[in-house]
């Protein structure tokens, strides 16, 4: 199976045998490579992008022309990454084959560029704007962000009647999220409503119709989704001679992640290379936890079985992250999964502390316990940021963030507001989104109720004056010939001027940018009270704009992976010099910390009762437990609180609940596992004997106080 040691030297020796054997599949001959298709399995902590970078350089060192080579993530910062480190990769085997003055293939070229790598979404776009003609759009089409897509789907929503039904009909981001899960995981739309959304089952033909609406009008303004990326290029590969040419183009293929695609991509990818050849795929079945997004486990256990002879097989289980005791512990919760590859990871690093369950009185006595190890730890030499708590669902971290508050502790939470969510973004963008393509009728709306006195009414007959333009070749000109509202007079002429200078055949992209954000920062400065804190975002966009080459590459770029914004952490704790990381499950993938605590390791959160009532959902659920315990390098800490304060309770009743025990934490599993249950004392007073303190002692008429202050 493995390849020839062609080109192999020392620059490969850092590699264990099967992270090699993974990087040098594939016989050497004649300045090519031919290698069939391979899955790697590489387990959680086992070096798997520096593997997927070797054998990328590996390739590039054996003739391969990185012109065609396809590289597909899931992120444009791991596309970077991914060809930063080949291009150091190459460098450095072609200084080791100079120093033994042997020739160094195409190491001796050094720079390598890979102008194929990126996400899938991306991809999927550059590829449809070079085919545009074949598959009828126009070449300038304009892609929609997740909340531009949700407006227009709302305006089609209101105009079909459905948001005056007697009835409750779903809202817009419900019914897009019906109609992204419907794409993405190529089911009809009964089974889709059947399987996640079946209290929206009646509005079936509704959704139906709605649905149709939405195409069409994005048709008509020459705009794409966010999902269509994937749908028009899965269209395209449907015929056969496309395909085909657009295969021809790339002699290999590795896609990155492999167990988070959905139905669509991997299509698109047998349709790339049938007969799986040059084609590459890294992934771990143990860490698929995105099913809401449609992401199908299937993909990557059923890989090998779709050629023949079936993909060769390459597991990495050498964990460089944690120590043993932690490993043992996430190795014992995923061995009882019942469809998986059976892997047991080994710690390169030894022996360490056992994980702890921890079981506590309740949410509050969990916060204390958290606190405490967290400055405990921070005592030992650890950093609040090398340290994290983890939780299935944002509000987990209500009651801790209080408690972090109350005791003065930094912290960061992630999961919050998205950079093309933040307003004044969105903002800018829609300038230059216009500009880019006129049809764009959202964006168009946008722009131009920026200024005070433009309404939806005035908003229309501007958008109308520019389609008219259109037709007779004056375009944007014609806003001039639109006598603005008072309101607006200090920005109206100053915006047509700006449109028409974006808007001109050949304009230079470089400036654009501060163009507009020059004209925009009195309108922001008007509407925000921190609007210091958002031009900060407006100077990242201004900063991040040189490295694409056109305004089309940056849209594209940008709305399919954008930065992070000031508005995506907790704000204040940044200014603090350290800070505890808080962060659910989903969000912390990828990521590692030195000492974890997971919260709320109960049934009903682990696993999530919404996910507990099949198979697949319960099996993605312990995957998503495994994910987060295996974050941790040296601490781990699973808690369980016994009880949960609720306010639904009749005032008679007890307002706690019971907590039941995961299911997860099995006899086998507890067993390597210390248990530990800390006393009140030690974790502070529990919240009944708080509520109850001092309520034998003379009263303080704090409220009058209060009111004569006033």
């Amino acid at each position: 199976m493995p390849a020839t040691a062609a080109g192999a030297t020392a620059w490969l020796d850092r590699l264990n045998p099967e992270q090699r054997e993974a990087v040098t599949y594939g016989e050497v001959s004649g300045g090519s490579v031919t290698a069939g298709p391979l899955l790697v399995i590489a387990g959680a902590g086992t070096g798997k992008t520096a593997t997927l970078a070797h054998r990328v350089a590996w390739l590039v060192t054996q003739g391969v022309d990185p012109s065609r080579m396809l590289l597909l993530t899931f992120s444009r910062r791991a596309a970077e990454e991914m060809t930063r480190r080949a291009e150091r990769l190459v460098a450095e085997a072609h200084a080791q084959a100079q120093a033994l003055n042997r020739p160094g293939g195409r190491g001796s070229d050094i720079r390598v560029r890979l102008p194929w790598a990126g996400t899938f979404h991306a991809i999927g776009a550059r590829l449809i704007r070079e085919h545009a003609e074949r598959v009828g759009l126009d070449r300038d089409f304009g892609i929609l962000d997740r909340g531009d897509a949700a407006d227009l789907l709302d305006v089609v929503r209101h105009e079909l009647g459905l948001s005056a039904k007697a009835r409750r009909f779903p809202r817009k981001d419900t019914c897009l999220a019906i109609y992204s899960y419907r794409v993405n995981a190529g089911l009809s739309l009964e089974q889709v409503l059947a399987r996640e959304f079946p209290w929206c089952a009646e509005w079936h033909d509704d959704l139906r119709g709605l649905f149709r609406a939405y195409v069409e009008r994005k048709l008509s303004h020459g705009v794409l989704d966010y999902d269509d990326l994937l749908l028009w290029w899965h269209a395209a590969m449907s015929d056969a001679e496309l395909a085909a040419e657009i295969g021809a183009g790339f002699d290999q293929v590795l896609v990155d992640e492999f167990q988070d695609t959905n139905a669509l991509q991997a299509q698109i990818l047998s349709a790339l290379k049938p007969d799986g050849q040059g084609v590459t795929v890294v992934g771990d079945d143990a860490q698929s936890i995105y099913g809401f997004r449609a992401a199908d486990v299937d993909n990557i256990l059923q890989f090998p079985q779709r050629f023949s002879p079936p993909a060769a097989k390459v597991m990495l289980t050498r964990n460089y992250r944690s120590v043993q005791p932690v490993l043992d512990a996430a190795n014992q919760l995923i061995a009882e999964a019942k469809r998986q590859y059976p892997k047991t990871l080994t710690a390169a690093r030894g022996d360490g502390a056992r994980p702890r369950l921890v079981i506590v009185a309740d949410e509050r006595a969990q916060s204390d316990w958290v606190v405490q190890e967290v400055l405990a730890r921070r005592e030992e030499g650890v950093p609040l940021k090398q340290q994290a708590v983890l939780f299935r669902s944002s509000h987990h971290s209500d009651v801790l963030e209080v408690e972090l508050v109350r005791r003065n502790i930094p912290y960061v939470k992630y999961g919050g507001l998205k950079f093309l969510e933040a307003r004044h973004v969105k903002d800018v963008l829609s300038v230059l989104r216009w500009a880019d393509n006129p049809k764009h009728g959202i964006a168009a709306f946008r722009a131009l109720q920026l200024m005070d006195g433009i309404g939806p009414a005035i908003a229309r007959r501007c958008f109308d004056q520019v389609q008219d333009g259109q037709r007779i070749g004056r375009g944007f000109d014609t806003l001039a010939d639109i006598e603005a509202p008072a309101a607006a007079a200090g920005s109206w002429p100053d915006f047509c001027t700006m449109m028409r200078d974006l808007s001109r055949p050949g304009a230079d992209w470089q400036g654009q940018l501060e163009q507009v954000v020059a004209w925009y920062r009195p309108l922001l400065e008007a509407a925000h009270d921190d609007a210091g804190v958002r031009a900060a975002d407006l100077d990242m966009l201004i900063a991040l704009a040189p490295r694409f080459g056109s305004r089309e590459r940056f849209l594209t770029e940008l709305t399919l992976d954008p930065p992070s914004a000031s508005g995506d952490l907790a704000g204040e704790p940044l200014r603090d010099e350290d800070y505890l990381i808080l962060s659910t499950v989903h969000s912390s993938k990828g990521q590692e910390w030195d000492s974890v605590s997971v919260l709320n390791v109960t049934d009903g959160n682990f696993p999530n009762e919404f996910s507990a009532g099949s198979e697949q959902g319960l099996e993605e659920e312990r995957r998503l437990l495994y994910v987060a315990m295996t974050r941790a390098k040296n601490r781990l800490d699973l808690i369980e609180p016994q009880n949960f304060y609720v306010t639904q309770q009749p005032k008679f009743g007890d307002r706690h609940v019971r907590a039941a025990r995961s299911r997860f934490l099995t006899g086998a599993l507890r067993r390597v596992l210390q248990t530990v249950s800390p006393t009140d004392r030690q974790v502070g007073a529990g919240a009944g004997d708080r509520r109850t303190a001092g309520a034998d002692k003379p009263k303080v008429d704090v409220a009058s106080r209060m009111r004569g202050m006033w």
